[in-house]
């Protein structure tokens, strides 16, 4: 009985307590209608505005994304301008190539006064070189203002040697006659892909020229009968540049060859 009492005060007192009777701590007054909220809850409403903050998410980003491709067009538009300066630069070099005046032919000559010549060529330093089996000789004779043309005049013993000139438009920067011996076909090579040299070729027939864009052909390679005769010629210059006047011995298997030459300017 006295149990009984306890328990019924004790509910009394706790229903007389409220949220409020506690510091710190505020009272909210629930929804008493959670169905109706349901109920009023529509979904294709709520899919429509959660479409639209799509569209609005994408639009945006999608303006991000233009703003992202406009941001480094400027990056874009300089490597296309390297790209087009490049193919400026080449599409240059051909019309500066198309505008180079067409080169004339040389006069050449020939002369049945061998010995005299070997024997005025043997007074003069570096005038008798041997030219090795299989070897090719490179004579670069610039062009000087003093002058109006080149001259060359060359001889060998015994047997004939491929001869053929050729003019590099490139700005002369060294006025020295230079001479340029490759001991082989591979050191040719080399050398055409460092000074843009003409290729070896069939000197029965003519070399073939595999040039770079300021390089061009005045008389292509010929075997000519030097033990024979002098022979000799000029060319008038075309313009300023460095003629390459080429003694070819790269179709002998055996035989070196030695060579009387000269190479000298003309007014």
């Amino acid at each position: 009985m006295e149990t009984l009492e306890a328990t019924s005060e004790l509910q009394s007192r706790l229903s007389s307590l409220s949220i409020s009777s506690f510091p710190g701590i505020t009272s909210k007054q629930g929804d008493n209608r959670p169905l109706d909220r349901l109920q009023n809850t529509d979904l294709s409403q709520s899919r429509s505005k959660s479409q639209a903050d799509m569209d609005d998410t994408k639009q945006e980003s999608g303006q991000h994304a233009e703003d992202n491709q406009e941001a480094p067009a400027e990056l874009v538009l300089g490597e296309a301008g390297e790209e087009n300066n490049s193919a400026g630069s080449c599409q240059l070099s051909a019309e500066m190539k198309a505008q180079m005046p067409p080169l004339k032919l040389p006069e050449t000559w020939t002369s049945a006064a061998l010995k005299e010549l070997k024997a005025k060529l043997r007074m003069e330093e570096d005038s008798v070189v041997t030219v090795y089996r299989g070897d090719i000789m490179t004579v670069h004779v610039p062009t000087v203002p003093e002058a109006k043309k080149v001259c060359w005049e060359f001889a060998t013993d015994g047997y004939d040697i491929g001869f053929g000139i050729y003019f590099d438009w490139t700005p002369v920067t060294n006025r020295s006659i230079t001479v340029h011996i490759s001991e082989s076909s591979d050191d040719e090579d080399e050398e055409e892909e460092l000074e843009g040299h003409v290729s070896n070729g069939d000197v029965e027939k003519g070399s073939k020229t595999q040039t770079n864009s300021n390089l061009a052909e005045i008389l292509p390679v010929y075997r000519q009968d030097s033990h024979l005769s002098v022979n000799g010629g000029s060319h008038e210059f075309p313009g300023e540049g460095t003629y390459l006047l080429k003694f070819d011995n790269s179709y002998s298997l055996w035989r070196n060859k030695t060579l009387y030459y000269r190479v000298y300017y003309s007014a």
